[in-house]
């Protein structure tokens, strides 16, 4: 599977976990929540960093206490028309100010690309090499937006404000 970071395309340094299956040591780790949650004492301790693969059915307020200590969240997405994932993104920024790796995995369509950058996921898993380019492109394609989401960008309104303010300020100065 290939992964966008940033608008490129990169090799996932993560290893994917599965259930009962040991954790290597000093390798960037993902694994599933119920583990994380089970496990959560010697997942604080360990060294390399820890990723979790959320699903979209559990609320992210479960997540929330462990946060400071994950480098990772994966979020579910089960089928492309199951958007669930979206709420808990948004939740995760902005109720919970977590600024690390969000991850999009599952069925993501590339009509999708563009709405999951803009609530907050900043990696995405694609499974056909032609979607992660075309992903790569579209998210340095837009650079204003009119709608505030979670991925801190400023809006188009915002903007025009600040530049406002801006002159307001220099003219005031050239007065004096």
């Amino acid at each position: 599977m290939r992964l966008v970071k940033r608008g490129r395309v990169i090799e996932d340094p993560y290893v994917r976990v599965l259930d009962d299956a040991p954790v290597p040591e000093g390798v960037p780790a993902i694994v599933p929540a119920v583990r994380l949650l089970a496990d959560a004492a010697d997942f604080a301790r360990r060294e390399a960093p820890t990723g979790v693969l959320w699903p979209n059915d559990r609320r992210v307020s479960e997540l929330a206490p462990h946060l400071d200590r994950l480098a990772l969240v994966a979020l579910a997405f089960p089928h492309f028309k199951d958007g669930r994932a979206y709420s808990q993104a948004r939740q995760l920024r902005e109720r919970y100010r977590y600024r690390g790796e969000l991850r999009a995995t599952g069925h993501i369509l590339r009509d999708q690309f563009l709405f999951l950058d803009r609530a907050g996921f900043d990696s995405f898993e694609v499974k056909k090499d032609a979607d992660a380019e075309a992903f790569a492109e579209v998210i340095r394609r837009f650079s204003v937006f009119y709608q505030p989401t979670g991925d801190g960008r400023s809006t188009a309104l915002r903007a025009r404000l600040s530049r406002a303010v801006s002159v307001s300020r220099m003219e005031r100065e050239s007065v004096r």
